[in-house]
């Protein structure tokens, strides 16, 4: 989920948690404890990239970005989702073996 809110513009960690939240309808919420450590093992992995930013009257921001191998999990997972989803479909549709 992470990768794919940063595919197409960096975002701040805070913006990160609020969209899952909000794209999940509530199912999935992240607090600071736990946001953050996996956002830091993500840039660890090198599949995304953090900057600090300051704006005139607003907080210091860490925004994040894909990296170029971050795209390229960010597109596997895309593929395994797809396939997962497929093949529940098909499941849904044929019953109990």
């Amino acid at each position: 989920m992470i990768l794919s809110l940063l595919e197409y513009r960096p975002r701040h960690g805070y913006e990160i948690g609020q969209l899952i939240e909000v794209r999940s309808h509530g199912t999935v919420r992240f607090n600071v404890a736990s946001l953050y450590p996996l956002l830091y093992r993500l840039e660890k992995r090198n599949w995304i990239r953090g900057r600090w930013i300051e704006k005139a009257g607003q907080r210091r921001r860490r925004y994040y970005r894909l990296t170029g191998v971050g795209k390229s999990v960010c597109a596997a997972e895309a593929d395994r989702l797809a396939n997962l989803v497929q093949i529940t479909r098909a499941n849904l549709l044929l019953g109990p073996a």
